[in-house]
């Protein structure tokens, strides 16, 4: 009886596996969190900007008058790895929460938290404090560092990694060490991630920023 209780589970969840209702990690503790086919474990927030898939990638669209968008993950993450790749736009602003929340009672449900910084101005990879009131979470002097500041490439796709343990965030971007945050201010320990379209003012765009290889692993 035993075994057949066994082999049924196992069965249940070969078949949730392949269905992409749930997505299996390897022996290193990685998960995709994103299929690479559909967007299912994502729910988005805030804002009118669209995402799609496309080519095994997130595809986020600006929509012109739109406050800033948001993908998130509905499962939240504490002490985390997280890898990633990115290509966006010129154009446009945009990186990804970590850690973060979206709350009614907290300025009507605007996400918050801190974010990893994609952009092509010499900004990419370091924290800004997305609607917390804190601006930059990296300080003025990290963010000087000419070698940091080139690490982002435009126009191709740019591996990000970060690694969130503690009130330690740290971050690379094309395996250039750019973020290395101890967190003091921004009160988040736990939340979800989420992929930012960045809002744009009427009379201006489209323009786009696109996700794949989305990986996590937890750690302790």
């Amino acid at each position: 009886m035993i075994v057949r209780k066994l082999t049924l589970a196992a069965f249940v969840c070969v078949s949730l596996i392949a269905s992409g209702s749930v997505v299996a990690a390897d022996n290193d503790g990685w998960v995709d969190l994103f299929n690479g086919k559909t967007l299912d474990g994502w729910t988005q927030k805030n804002g009118t900007a669209t995402y799609r898939v496309e080519d095994g990638a997130v595809v986020g669209k600006t929509n012109e008058g739109s406050p800033n968008s948001f993908l998130c993950t509905d499962k939240d993450y504490g002490d985390f790895e997280l890898t990633f790749e990115v290509k966006v736009d010129d154009a446009l602003n945009s990186g990804v929460q970590i850690r973060s929340a979206s709350i009614q009672e907290k300025n009507n449900g605007r996400v918050h938290g801190p974010q990893v910084e994609i952009a092509t101005n010499g900004t990419a990879g370091f924290i800004y404090g997305e609607a917390l009131g804190t601006g930059w979470l990296s300080s003025d002097e990290a963010r000087a560092d000419k070698t940091k500041q080139a690490a982002f490439k435009k126009g191709e796709w740019n591996k990000y990694r970060v690694l969130a343990k503690g009130n330690s965030i740290k971050t690379w971007v094309n395996d250039v060490p750019v973020a290395d945050l101890v967190d003091e201010k921004s009160g988040m320990s736990s939340g979800f991630i989420g992929l930012q379209v960045h809002g744009i003012g009427r009379g201006t765009g489209p323009y786009e920023v696109r996700w794949r290889n989305i990986k996590l692993r937890e750690v302790k």
